[in-house]
């Protein structure tokens, strides 16, 4: 994964009020903190932010240039969105160093093709690593070809990069490969019959009282 430069503002203003402005004025509210550091608040442009976690999601490292005039190297540990407008919300940058190991989960990508009349069941879609923080892969492979029905794939069997590290528990499930249902039973299931109309009981008619009431 290459490094991506992106500039960066010291940030005054705090709450509520002071993040909202920072969005209004096209930017995204962040921190920055790691190694024992002070946390830093800071402000990212956010269409170069947006942009290149489009490309590179949680594993792409930012080296930040900050207006005070000092440099840090930074990976995403958690992103607020707003579900509405689909823009960021808030930022935690994880402060990193070259040559250093970090725990990073990474997508997981199915590639391949399972043998015929079988479905494959995704159980997980990222894998949890260890690898060098500015050299993290953008996602793994887990092949399905040739499985068939009842067969899956478990996390020792991916395919890890060089220098890359499996941090997950290796037993770890991540596709499970099952028979696919027959047209009969596909046929089966959608031939259900409709439940019978419940029968409605037949007003009884009040009987007349065939003596007279006695007098008060």
């Amino acid at each position: 994964m290459s490094e991506v430069k992106i500039s960066a503002e010291v940030r005054t203003e705090f709450g509520k009020g002071g993040a909202r402005r920072t969005r209004r004025a096209g930017r995204v509210p962040a921190v920055l903190y790691g190694h024992g550091e002070k946390p830093r608040h800071i402000a990212l442009p956010a269409r170069e932010f947006a942009a290149a976690i489009r490309h590179g999601g949680m594993t792409q490292v930012f080296n930040i240039e900050i207006s005070d005039g000092t440099v840090a190297l930074a990976l995403p540990k958690a992103i607020q969105r707003d579900p509405i407008k689909d823009s960021f919300d808030h930022v935690d940058l994880l402060v990193v160093r070259r040559g250093e190991k970090v725990t990073v989960e990474i997508p997981v990508r199915i590639v391949g093709e399972a043998a015929r009349e079988t479905l494959v069941m995704t159980e997980r879609d990222s894998l949890a690593v260890l690898a060098d923080a500015t050299k993290l892969p953008d996602h793994l492979e887990a092949s399905v070809e040739g499985l068939g029905a009842g067969e899956r794939v478990i996390a020792s069997q991916v395919t890890l990069p060089e220098g890359v590290e499996l941090a997950a528990d290796p037993t770890t499930i991540l596709v499970f490969v099952n028979a696919a249902p027959t047209a009969e039973q596909l046929e089966a299931e959608g031939a259900g019959e409709a439940p019978e109309a419940a029968e409605v009981p037949e007003p009884v008619e009040a009987e007349t009282p065939t003596e007279e009431p006695a007098n008060a």
